[in-house]
């Protein structure tokens, strides 16, 4: 069972990292900022700065979004080999998508925290918390874990 808990929380985890390549591969020129801010930190360590250091960034535009790119791919087809392997570990599917559900959920929220500034208001933890709770409820009354008693009229 614990084999399947992990590579389902790396699952949800891999997925959450797949989206954010998606959105700073696709978005808006928040590559370029970094880029630009990257350079203005290594220049300020260095104590030298390049007149040029803009145009760098935009030779290395195009480059870091098809790295992204690349990332994003990558992490969908390891993501899928963890959930497959999760669901092959696990006793119940329906545990599996839980966990991965919730590990991408939580995921997403720190990933949009870390690298892109995002702030999630107390609603949203609320639906998450209303989403999570849906999912267990799923979970505990799943078919395939319950046990129909012998002297039940419904057989």
């Amino acid at each position: 069972m614990f084999p399947g808990v992990f590579y389902a929380l790396l699952a949800g985890f891999l997925g959450a990292v797949a989206s954010s390549s998606a959105k700073l591969s696709l978005g808006a020129d928040y590559l370029k900022g970094v880029c630009e801010t990257g350079l203005r930190t290594w220049g300020e360590q260095r104590k030298f700065r390049q007149a040029d250091e803009t145009t760098a960034c935009d030779r290395l535009h195009i480059p870091l979004r098809l790295l992204c790119g690349g990332l994003l791919f990558t992490c969908n087809a390891v993501m899928w080999t963890f959930l497959a392997k999760a669901l092959r570990y696990s006793s119940s599917s329906t545990q599996t998508t839980v966990t991965t559900t919730a590990s991408n959920f939580i995921s997403s929220a720190f990933l949009g925290q870390l690298i892109f500034g995002e702030a999630q208001i107390t609603l949203w933890w609320v639906g998450i918390s209303l989403t999570f709770s849906g999912l267990l409820l799923l979970q505990r009354v799943s078919p395939q874990d319950r046990q129909h008693d012998p002297g039940d009229k419904d057989e």
